[in-house]
Order: C-alpha cells, then structure tokens, then sequence
C-alpha cells in the first residue's frame, strides 16, 4: 500500500511501518507548506492512505468519497516516542479499511 505521512508526522515514522511504500508530504510534494485540503486533492492518483496526527482534519476536510483511507493517529503529542507504539493498531487500521474510510488509532 501506498502511504502518505502528513507533514505534522516526524518524517522517521515511515521507518516504523513496514510493508508499505511509505513517503512524506516533503519528499513527494518537495514542501511542508501545503495546507492539508491541497495536499488531500493532489494525493488521489498516488496514494491509498494518508496518515496524519491533526485531530481537526476530519473537522476542516471534507474526507467523504477520497478514494484512499484516512488514519488519525492520536497521541499525547507527535513525538516519534509516542507514535510508535501505534504502529500496531495503524497496521490493522490499513489492511481493514476500505478507500473512503477514516479510522483513528491510538488514545
């Protein structure tokens, strides 16, 4: 699976998801500065995931009908030291979701 991290995720949690084609919204876009609705319009054709820390986003996005699923990871902060022991449920979120779907993991 093609997945995209949110440019509010530290960069090396890709390393902590394996099995997938994991990138950043830095290394494809070349830019943190994206506001979240560009970068989930631009994601479509090369996606099938975006993982992200922003609890508004299901709140300031429209995520209805994307053709890629949406996981919200949710920690005490977005420390890479409280992201991993989510890379657990994140896994299971990906391989039982459907394109459309949001899931949120974690606290």
């Amino acid at each position: 699976m093609r997945v995209l991290l949110d440019a509010c995720v530290p960069e090396r949690f890709a390393q902590f998801i394996p099995g997938h084609e994991v990138t950043t919204v830095r290394a494809h876009f070349g830019t943190t500065d994206l506001d979240d609705g560009p970068v989930l319009d631009r994601m479509t054709d090369d996606f099938d995931a975006f993982v992200t820390v922003d609890r508004n986003l299901r709140f300031q996005q429209n995520l209805r009908g994307r053709p890629y699923r949406v996981v919200l990871s949710r920690s005490h902060s977005n420390a890479i030291e409280n992201l991993v022991p989510l890379v657990a449920p994140l896994l299971v979120a990906l391989s039982d979701m459907q394109p459309g779907d949001l899931r949120v993991v974690g606290v």
